[in-house]
Protein backbone atom coordinates (compact mmCIF):
# COMPACT_ATOMS: atom_id res chain seq x y z
CA UNK A 1 0.00 0.00 0.00
CA UNK A 2 1.62 3.30 -1.24
CA UNK A 3 1.01 6.69 0.45
CA UNK A 4 -1.63 7.78 -2.01
CA UNK A 5 -3.79 4.85 -1.25
CA UNK A 6 -3.62 5.46 2.57
CA UNK A 7 -3.98 9.21 1.80
CA UNK A 8 -7.53 7.94 0.08
CA UNK A 9 -8.37 5.60 2.98
CA UNK A 10 -8.22 8.33 6.05
CA UNK A 11 -10.00 11.04 3.77
CA UNK A 12 -12.92 8.63 3.39
CA UNK A 13 -12.28 8.69 -0.61
CA UNK A 14 -14.05 4.93 -1.05
CA UNK A 15 -16.31 4.98 1.70
CA UNK A 16 -16.56 1.33 2.38
CA UNK A 17 -12.78 0.82 2.05
CA UNK A 18 -12.04 3.24 4.36
CA UNK A 19 -15.20 2.08 6.56
CA UNK A 20 -13.99 -1.90 6.78
CA UNK A 21 -10.80 -0.93 7.38
CA UNK A 22 -11.52 1.47 10.25
CA UNK A 23 -14.38 -0.72 11.96
CA UNK A 24 -11.90 -3.82 11.66
CA UNK A 25 -8.98 -1.82 13.32
CA UNK A 26 -11.29 -0.69 15.75
CA UNK A 27 -13.19 -3.98 16.71
CA UNK A 28 -9.06 -5.98 16.91
CA UNK A 29 -8.12 -2.92 19.61
CA UNK A 30 -11.46 -3.36 21.15
CA UNK A 31 -11.21 -7.15 21.57
CA UNK A 32 -7.61 -6.30 22.65
CA UNK A 33 -8.77 -4.41 25.45
CA UNK A 34 -11.51 -6.77 26.59
CA UNK A 35 -9.25 -10.48 26.43
CA UNK A 36 -5.62 -11.47 26.01
CA UNK A 37 -3.67 -10.87 22.27
CA UNK A 38 -3.99 -14.37 22.27
CA UNK A 39 -7.18 -15.34 22.70
CA UNK A 40 -8.18 -12.30 20.22
CA UNK A 41 -5.75 -14.39 17.69
CA UNK A 42 -7.16 -17.30 18.54
CA UNK A 43 -10.89 -16.13 17.95
CA UNK A 44 -10.33 -14.69 14.71
CA UNK A 45 -8.16 -17.63 13.59
CA UNK A 46 -11.26 -19.90 14.77
CA UNK A 47 -13.42 -17.30 12.95
CA UNK A 48 -11.82 -17.32 9.53
CA UNK A 49 -11.21 -21.33 9.75
CA UNK A 50 -15.55 -21.58 10.33
CA UNK A 51 -15.99 -19.76 7.27
CA UNK A 52 -13.76 -21.19 4.87
CA UNK A 53 -14.15 -24.84 5.74
CA UNK A 54 -17.80 -24.13 5.75
CA UNK A 55 -17.34 -22.66 1.84
CA UNK A 56 -15.01 -25.65 0.99
CA UNK A 57 -17.79 -28.14 2.65
CA UNK A 58 -20.83 -25.98 0.81
CA UNK A 59 -18.59 -26.39 -2.59
CA UNK A 60 -18.05 -29.97 -2.12
CA UNK A 61 -21.71 -30.43 -1.61
CA UNK A 62 -22.94 -28.98 -4.04
CA UNK A 63 -20.16 -29.96 -6.95
CA UNK A 64 -21.26 -33.42 -5.91
CA UNK A 65 -24.97 -32.44 -6.12
CA UNK A 66 -24.34 -30.94 -9.54
CA UNK A 67 -21.66 -33.20 -10.48
CA UNK A 68 -19.33 -30.77 -11.60
CA UNK A 69 -15.68 -30.79 -11.66
CA UNK A 70 -14.67 -27.11 -10.61
CA UNK A 71 -12.03 -28.26 -8.24
CA UNK A 72 -10.66 -26.55 -5.08
CA UNK A 73 -12.80 -23.48 -4.25
CA UNK A 74 -9.56 -21.42 -3.35
CA UNK A 75 -7.40 -22.67 -6.04
CA UNK A 76 -6.46 -19.18 -7.38
CA UNK A 77 -5.39 -17.98 -3.61
CA UNK A 78 -3.55 -21.48 -3.20
CA UNK A 79 -1.44 -21.39 -6.47
CA UNK A 80 -0.20 -17.28 -5.22
CA UNK A 81 3.23 -16.89 -4.25
CA UNK A 82 2.78 -15.37 -1.03
CA UNK A 83 6.34 -15.44 -0.08
CA UNK A 84 8.25 -11.59 0.39
CA UNK A 85 11.03 -10.92 -1.77
CA UNK A 86 14.29 -11.12 -0.28
CA UNK A 87 14.82 -7.23 -1.39
CA UNK A 88 11.90 -6.07 0.24
CA UNK A 89 12.58 -7.57 3.15
CA UNK A 90 16.29 -6.15 2.99
CA UNK A 91 15.04 -3.21 1.96
CA UNK A 92 12.65 -2.71 4.78
CA UNK A 93 15.52 -3.97 7.82
CA UNK A 94 17.73 -1.63 6.73
CA UNK A 95 15.02 1.38 6.84
CA UNK A 96 14.09 -0.08 10.19
CA UNK A 97 17.82 -0.54 11.13
CA UNK A 98 18.25 3.40 10.25
CA UNK A 99 15.79 4.45 11.95
CA UNK A 100 16.72 2.16 15.35
CA UNK A 101 20.18 3.71 15.25
CA UNK A 102 19.36 6.73 14.86
CA UNK A 103 16.68 6.57 18.37
CA UNK A 104 19.43 4.58 19.77
CA UNK A 105 21.53 7.83 19.54
CA UNK A 106 19.16 10.54 19.90
CA UNK A 107 18.12 8.65 23.89
CA UNK A 108 21.99 8.60 24.72
CA UNK A 109 22.46 12.28 23.69
CA UNK A 110 18.87 12.96 25.90
CA UNK A 111 20.37 10.34 28.70
CA UNK A 112 23.89 11.19 29.18
CA UNK A 113 22.90 15.18 29.09
CA UNK A 114 24.85 16.45 25.52
CA UNK A 115 22.66 19.02 25.47
CA UNK A 116 21.41 20.14 29.26
CA UNK A 117 18.28 22.15 27.31
CA UNK A 118 17.40 19.23 25.19
CA UNK A 119 17.38 16.96 28.33
CA UNK A 120 16.09 19.21 30.37
CA UNK A 121 13.00 19.40 27.56
CA UNK A 122 12.74 15.33 27.30
CA UNK A 123 12.30 15.17 31.49
CA UNK A 124 9.47 17.22 31.02
CA UNK A 125 8.31 15.34 28.68
CA UNK A 126 8.49 12.09 30.15
CA UNK A 127 7.20 14.34 33.65
CA UNK A 128 3.82 15.14 31.59
CA UNK A 129 3.82 11.08 29.73
CA UNK A 130 3.89 10.29 33.40
CA UNK A 131 0.28 11.53 33.52
CA UNK A 132 -0.96 10.39 30.58
CA UNK A 133 0.10 7.02 31.59
CA UNK A 134 -1.94 7.32 35.04
CA UNK A 135 -5.09 8.20 33.09
CA UNK A 136 -4.75 6.12 30.08
CA UNK A 137 -3.52 2.98 29.29
CA UNK A 138 -1.54 2.19 25.45
CA UNK A 139 -4.20 0.53 24.56
CA UNK A 140 -6.82 3.43 24.87
CA UNK A 141 -4.43 5.67 23.17
CA UNK A 142 -3.90 3.40 20.53
CA UNK A 143 -7.95 3.63 20.16
CA UNK A 144 -8.28 7.02 20.73
CA UNK A 145 -5.50 7.68 17.58
CA UNK A 146 -7.20 5.35 15.11
CA UNK A 147 -10.21 7.63 16.07
CA UNK A 148 -8.89 10.46 15.60
CA UNK A 149 -6.50 9.18 12.35
CA UNK A 150 -9.69 8.58 10.63
CA UNK A 151 -11.72 11.78 11.84
CA UNK A 152 -9.00 14.59 11.72
CA UNK A 153 -8.38 14.79 7.95
CA UNK A 154 -11.46 15.00 6.97
CA UNK A 155 -12.50 17.22 9.87
CA UNK A 156 -9.40 19.45 9.03
CA UNK A 157 -10.73 19.15 5.16
CA UNK A 158 -13.99 20.73 5.66
CA UNK A 159 -12.76 23.10 7.87
CA UNK A 160 -9.14 24.23 7.18
CA UNK A 161 -9.64 27.93 7.27
CA UNK A 162 -11.04 27.82 10.97
CA UNK A 163 -8.66 25.46 12.12
CA UNK A 164 -5.74 27.67 10.25
CA UNK A 165 -6.56 30.76 12.36
CA UNK A 166 -6.65 29.38 15.50
CA UNK A 167 -3.71 27.41 15.43
CA UNK A 168 -1.59 30.44 14.13
CA UNK A 169 -2.84 32.16 17.28
CA UNK A 170 -1.90 29.17 19.41
CA UNK A 171 1.35 28.96 17.72
CA UNK A 172 2.02 32.75 18.17
CA UNK A 173 0.87 32.67 22.27
CA UNK A 174 3.43 29.49 22.54
CA UNK A 175 6.12 31.68 20.53
CA UNK A 176 5.98 34.59 23.10
CA UNK A 177 5.80 31.99 26.06
CA UNK A 178 8.72 30.35 25.07
CA UNK A 179 10.38 33.59 24.20
CA UNK A 180 9.92 34.90 27.99
CA UNK A 181 11.31 31.47 29.47
CA UNK A 182 14.17 31.60 27.25
CA UNK A 183 14.92 35.22 28.09
CA UNK A 184 14.64 34.09 31.79
CA UNK A 185 17.23 30.93 31.78
CA UNK A 186 20.66 31.79 31.17
CA UNK A 187 21.98 29.95 28.33
CA UNK A 188 19.11 28.83 26.23
CA UNK A 189 18.75 32.51 24.18
CA UNK A 190 21.91 31.18 22.35
CA UNK A 191 20.59 28.01 21.48
CA UNK A 192 17.78 29.04 20.10
CA UNK A 193 19.52 32.02 17.83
Amino acid sequence: MDAKQVVELLYWRDVKNSGIVFGASLLLLLSLSVCSIISVLSYVALALLSVTISFRIYKGVLQAIQKSDEGHPFKLYLEKDVSLPEEVVRKYSDIALGRINTAINELRHLFLVEDLVDSLKFAVLMWILTYVGALFNGLTLLILGLVALFTCPIVYEKHQAQIDHYVALVRNQVKDIVGKIQAKIPGAKKKAE
